[in-house]
């Protein structure tokens, strides 16, 4: 691996391979390690080479090298590391009717393609010459950052003078150094050494949960103290929890093709149960350690059911309130709706009342009315969208609920 300073080191050696190139073709011939420029005052050019770093791409080959850098706790696993491939550009310039760009040109070439490596030779030279790269340790990379030429077409090559310099083209070519890691600086939190290995072989079991019903019966209304159904195949597991809202319970029974758990307290922990649209999983936790602990397994899809809330009981109701108790208890942030009916017997009439978000957990929700003729009406309430029941059938005890609006 290589620091910060990988970069500059590779700019400083191959400017110092291009240096005894261009002497070689041209005498006093300079290489210049910045962008090209026109020349002052339209003087002709000094015979040199430009060098110039104009991109710098991730590797393909290694950019995911490094993965993952951190632990779950986002303490330092490993020093991150980003590798790097730098583009070059290389602008001859010199007397055109002595053919001096062109002469520099064949020379680099010649000299690139027969020593296409930054070896530790280039590196501990190019650190002589700049001294603010004596620290850099890219002669210890693990592998030597080779010298290959780009094929730019003419477009790219326009595109480059034209919106980068923004001066008359130059003879110019591309090369591209491979690959640059630059590792972080970062010092990683060792583990302690493995005191025992133990390796745990589990059978993927897919538990799959093809319908949630009430223990009721079919279509019935699922509700707070019902027993939930859950039907499916390959459920069964030791240990196993079942989940509704994000919060694990152990279930009553369990068969590979069912599961039931029941919708009390306990085994979900008071006031965490709310009415509307839930999801419940089934969860095969696997056991690992002395003493064995659970840890995360294998988890069934999710599946929906709609909890219905209950009107236990309304208080004397006045022409512009309506007072309900309820279960479970409207959660904060839930919408509550009032639904009022005509009783058989009486002229048709509905009504709906809705309340803002709940700002708090009740189990008392209040409902301001308006426009509600005397008499007495079924009642019933929507806490996000799922809605209490009613009986409407008059010889069955549990008739309504009702309230009477005076």
């Amino acid at each position: 691996m290589s620091n910060f300073l990988a970069i500059a080191t590779v700019t400083a050696a191959l400017k110092r391979v291009l240096q005894d190139a261009a002497t070689q073709a041209v005498a006093g011939a300079l290489v210049r390690p910045g962008r090209p420029e026109a020349p002052a005052n339209g003087n002709a050019q000094d015979p040199g080479i430009d060098l110039y770093l104009y991109q710098v791409t991730p590797n393909a080959a290694l950019r995911n090298d490094d993965l993952p850098t951190r632990r779950d706790d986002a303490t330092l696993l490993q020093r991150p590391k980003v590798a790097l491939d730098l583009h070059y550009l290389l602008a001859f310039r010199g007397d055109e009717s002595a053919l001096e760009p062109q002469r520099l040109l064949g020379n680099a070439a010649r000299a690139l393609h027969a020593s296409p490596f930054i070896t530790s030779n280039l590196i501990a030279l190019a650190q002589v010459e700049f001294p603010f790269l004596a620290t850099s340790d890219l002669a210890n990379a693990f592998e030597l950052v080779k010298l290959a030429p780009l094929a730019l077409s003419l477009e790219e090559l326009s595109k480059l003078w034209s919106v980068f310099f923004q001066i008359p083209y130059n003879l110019s070519v591309a090369y591209q150094a491979t690959v640059v890691v630059i590792e972080g600086a970062e010092t990683p939190q060792s583990a302690l050494p493995v005191l025992e290995r133990r390796l745990y072989v589990h059978p993927f079991q897919n538990a799959f949960i093809a319908e949630v019903a009430s223990a009721s019966g079919p279509r019935q209304p699922i509700l707070v103290g019902d027993t939930l159904v859950l039907r499916g195949r390959q459920l069964r597991h030791d240990p196993m929890h079942v989940v509704v809202r994000g919060i694990p319970v152990p279930p009553s029974s369990a068969t590979d093709t069912e599961v039931r758990v029941p919708l009390t307290v306990p085994p979900f922990p008071p006031g965490s149960l709310r009415a509307g649209v839930q999801g419940v999983s089934v969860v095969h936790p696997v056991l690992m350690g002395v003493p064995p602990v659970e840890h995360a397994g294998f988890e069934s899809n999710i599946a929906a059911f709609v909890l219905r809330p209950r009107v236990l009981g309304a208080a004397a109701p006045t022409s512009s309130k309506v007072d309900l108790t309820v279960d479970p208890a409207v959660g904060k942030g839930q919408r509550a709706v009032l639904l009022l009916n005509n009783l058989p017997g009486f002229p048709p009439a509905s009504h709906a009342f809705t309340n803002p978000p709940a700002p708090a957990v009740t189990t008392t929700p209040s409902f301001a009315i308006s426009g509600v003729a005397a008499g007495d009406y079924f009642v019933r309430v929507q806490v996000d969208g799922a809605e209490s029941p009613v009986v409407l059938d008059k010889s069955d005890p549990a008739f309504g609920p009702k309230v009477s609006v005076p």
